[in-house]
């Protein structure tokens, strides 16, 4: 696999309320690019990005998966994320190690309570987001219910970039606001489209938002909303500056129209990942703190600063160990050499590094600045810890996992079980840092703590 250098990669995290369809974008997402050859389903079980038997039953994303595609001479990492609330612990560590976000909204219901959760932690590490209403092909599905809902609870910065044509069973394709084309496509999930003049019924509909768009845009300038005064409107140009300058500043969240099932609107959601969101290089640097002074400090994400990663979760997986996920911050990282984890105060030896693709490692001899990999079987690393040169120290900090909020007494089914049941939990715990589990010393019982019965019961399986 080929390496790409920091300005042509995009680190985004797809996060929304659970069933709001950000597994179903993700699959589509990697078929209209090419990652895969076939357009895989929930429903069916045969996602790359649900692998784990307990995601293929219940048919919920239980964890964050990390898989990638490449689209216009572009890398995109895409994490996917649950959604339901016993597993938003995952869908944090995805959030922190993200440059950007894709914030997934069901047509139907609209904004809904993990929606604002997620929203808050896309806030909270000032993560570039655009908006996606998904399920437009489903019965009572509305494009103006959704918009208003969302225009309530984040504000008047929830700025269309489309029209959607049509509705439910009559879904067929968007409007593009910014580039006054339309793109209809076949329903028939190849995603194929065939780019049109925008049909008569849509142009007074496009002429007002297009009006209200460049206003939006404007404001994010001295420079450009001096040039809307004085003429009323943008070159087109123009209009892509404060475009990309609000979505930076995040005063500018803009909005598109899909559905992942039928296959439609994929194309141009990759185009925005792609033209729209931040690289690591524009992010241009980190913060971490030193580790001698305690004091914080910058990193510049460049290949040409001193090697500094920081691992963002770890896989327990019963094939091949613990896997550990890593995005490098700055610097070059190679197979088979030895780095120094920063936090443990130890040298550890990396294997191969690999590329996930869902539960599928690719191997790649290097990576640079900006990109995620995995590497297996690490002895002393665990999620949270900096590697890092040390020479040039640096912590980057950590995510702090919600304490359990609910605790289960469980038991063996034979007496010689408890030792396996004691390895299993610590496993787990290792991959899932919002299961705690400890021995009650009155009563002597093994107690599983989680956020939630179904997070517990998950654990159990």
């Amino acid at each position: 696999m080929r390496v790409f250098e920091s300005d042509s990669i995009r680190n985004i995290c797809i996060v929304g309320h659970g069933a709001a369809g950000k597994t179903s974008l993700t699959s589509a997402i990697l078929f209209d690019s090419g990652a895969v050859n076939r357009l895989s389903r929930v429903e069916d079980g045969n996602t790359v990005t649900d692998w784990e038997d307990e995601e293929i039953e219940r048919k919920v994303s239980i964890s964050c998966a990390l898989a990638h595609c490449e689209w216009n001479k572009r890398k995109i990492n895409i994490l996917d994320t649950p959604g339901y609330r016993p597993f938003l612990a995952e869908t944090q560590l995805a959030v922190r190690a993200a440059d950007a976000a894709v914030v997934v909204i069901d047509a139907v219901a609209g904004v809904e309570v993990q929606t604002e959760k997620v929203w808050e932690f896309c806030d909270e590490y000032s993560l570039p987001r655009i908006i996606v209403i998904n399920k437009l092909d489903r019965d009572n599905a509305s494009s103006e219910r959704s918009l208003a809902s969302l225009e309530e609870t984040f504000g008047r910065s929830a700025v269309p970039l489309q029209i959607p044509m049509g509705i439910e069973k009559n879904f067929e394709g968007v409007i593009s606001i910014v580039d006054n084309k339309a793109y209809r496509y076949a329903r028939d999930g190849s995603g194929k489209f065939q780019e049109t003049e925008v049909p008569a019924e849509y142009k007074d509909e496009l002429a007002n938002r297009r009006e209200k768009l460049i206003e939006m845009a404007a404001e994010g300038s001295d420079a450009l909303m001096e040039k809307f005064f004085a003429e009323g409107t943008l070159e087109q140009s123009e209009l892509m500056e404060g475009l990309k300058a609000g979505i930076l500043q995040r005063s500018i969240f803009p909005v598109f129209y899909a559905s992942s099932t039928f296959n439609i609107g994929i194309a141009q959601i990759l185009d925005a990942v792609v033209d729209l969101l931040s690289s690591p290089a524009t992010v241009g640097k980190t913060k971490g703190i030193n580790p001698k002074t305690k004091e914080s400090i910058e990193r510049t994400i460049s290949i040409k600063e001193p090697y500094a990663a920081y691992v963002f979760k770890t896989i327990a997986d019963p094939f091949a160990g613990r896997i550990s996920l890593i995005k490098l911050y700055s610097g070059i990282m190679r197979s088979d050499s030895t780095y120094n984890n920063q936090t443990k105060g130890k040298s550890e030896k990396l294997g191969p590094l690999q590329i996930p693709q869902g539960k599928t490692m690719i191997p790649v001899g290097e990576v640079h600045a900006g990109d995620f990999f995995a590497v297996t079987k690490l002895r002393e690393t665990t999620t949270g810890d900096t590697l890092c040169d040390p020479a040039h120290p640096i912590i980057f900090k950590s995510v702090e996992v919600p304490e359990p909020s609910i605790t289960f007494a469980i038991e063996p089914k034979s007496r010689g079980d408890e030792d396996k049941i004691s390895n299993a939990l610590a496993r787990i715990t290792e991959e899932d840092a919002a299961i705690k589990y400890n021995r009650d010393p009155q009563t002597k019982q093994l107690l599983l703590s989680g956020s939630g019965q179904l997070h517990v019961e998950v654990t159990v399986a």
